[in-house]
């Protein structure tokens, strides 16, 4: 529960810095990588999860990156994983995967 607060105080807070946003966004992308990890591995089993939560991370919106990674806390809900879906349904997530994704399966 310590790391909700500290990912909102990171992008309320402090979002006048460059710095710490960008720390706060780097924070906040490996939390969410870690959601998508798991959520891809249920999803998609037998695939090689590091492609495509690259992907969905590269193509997702400041605002999913924020929802994502607060489901790192909270835990994962339905809506959580359909927003990991749509980000992978979207064109450019399915290019990058297409593109990136030699080896996908284990």
């Amino acid at each position: 529960m310590r790391a909700l607060p500290i990912i909102t105080a990171l992008f309320l807070g402090l979002g006048g810095c460059n710095v710490a946003q960008g720390a706060a966004d780097l924070f906040a992308r490996d939390q969410a990588r870690t959601v998508v990890n798991g959520v891809v591995a249920e999803r998609f089993p037998g695939v090689n999860v590091t492609p495509v939560t690259d992907c969905v991370i590269d193509n997702a919106s400041a605002q999913e990156i924020i929802a994502i990674a607060r489901a790192s806390i909270t835990g994962v809900t339905p809506e959580t994983t359909q927003t990991v879906i749509a980000i992978t349904r979207r064109p450019e997530t399915i290019n990058c995967i297409i593109n990136n994704g030699v080896g996908l399966l284990l």
